[in-house]
């Protein structure tokens, strides 16, 4: 989870402290955080991550300080059972289910942090398995009942076509965690006063994107309204397997574009793949509008929910 970044940050500057993981293990109903999410919590009381958004962080942090003086991990149960909830428990309506374990050999093992890190920067995914009889996590599967967290590799974004939709839709990938890279061979387009602190790329499209090896979790979105641009990029993307290809325009220019790729030989199911008008459809007006839809389409296709 790209949310968890900030908790693997912390893990490595506080690293030698003693310090507690929380981790979401299960959810029922509206939960406020999803099954895998994080919470640090270092002995002087600092934290980083969430487990509920705030609903029962305060007995979490008592849980936590306990487990840190000594106590054996923790499996706690939130949900609305009686007149208390608001006091600890989930106004929401949904249930939890949260282990609180030591970062030591005997439950969270610090090196796990920096293994996690490792594949991340590789972009890998990384099982962790935990045995819920005796609270150890490790990379190998564990016989009995084990709760398995998965860390995806980090959610990224390639845009092909420096342009002023780009310009919005960087912005609101930043604010989703997802790493995004501006590609356009145009030199006026990219530059690092229309993209501040934004990894830009001035190479040839398919080359560049090709480069980047365009995996599941990434996306290719292509604005640059060129073909000479967009095309390549687009076959880069399909051909690398990418979990999101988009391409800007009206109905009529991709029923045209569909034409010139099938032209360069591909494939009517390969075709298929590209969403096209880009993003959703809101009734977007204006290039901040559509980035909305385009960053919307993105985490629903990410989610698996397109």
């Amino acid at each position: 989870m790209a949310d968890n970044d900030a908790v693997l940050a912390a893990a490595k500057a506080w690293k030698g402290a003693p310090m507690a993981l929380a981790t979401v293990i299960s959810t029922w109903g509206s939960a406020p955080r999803p099954r895998g999410s994080h919470m640090l919590v270092h002995a002087d009381g600092r934290f980083e991550g969430s487990v509920s958004g705030g609903c029962v962080e305060g007995d979490i942090l008592d849980t936590a300080a306990r487990v840190i003086a000594g106590a054996p991990f923790q499996l706690k149960h939130y949900g609305v059972a009686d007149a208390n909830a608001w006091e600890v428990g989930l106004p929401c309506g949904g249930q939890i289910s949260v282990l609180v374990q030591s970062v030591t050999a005997q439950g969270f093992p610090p090196d796990l942090f920096e293994q996690i890190g490792a594949a991340r920067a590789d972009g890998r995914a990384l099982d962790i398995f935990t045995d819920l009889a005796s609270g150890l996590s490790g990379v190998e599967p564990v016989a009995g009942e084990a709760f398995v967290n998965r860390y995806d590799a980090p959610r990224r974004l390639l845009i092909v076509g420096a342009v002023q939709i780009a310009q919005s839709l960087v912005a609101l990938a930043r604010s989703l965690g997802i790493a995004t890279v501006v590609i356009d061979p145009r030199g006026r387009f990219l530059t690092e006063e229309r993209f501040p602190d934004t990894t830009l790329d001035d190479r040839w499209p398919d080359d560049a994107v090709a480069a980047y090896h365009p995996g599941p979790a990434t996306a290719v979105v292509v604005l640059s309204h060129d073909p000479k641009i967009d095309d390549p990029a687009l076959i880069a993307a399909l051909a690398a397997g990418a979990g999101y290809v988009g391409a800007l325009g009206s109905r009529r220019s991709h029923a045209a574009r569909r034409e010139r790729l099938t032209e360069a030989g591909i494939s009517s199911l390969m075709l298929d793949r590209i969403d096209a008008p880009v993003g959703l459809d809101i009734g977007a007006i204006g290039p901040a509008e559509i980035a909305l839809s385009i960053a919307a389409a993105i985490v629903a296709r990410f989610n698996g929910q397109r």
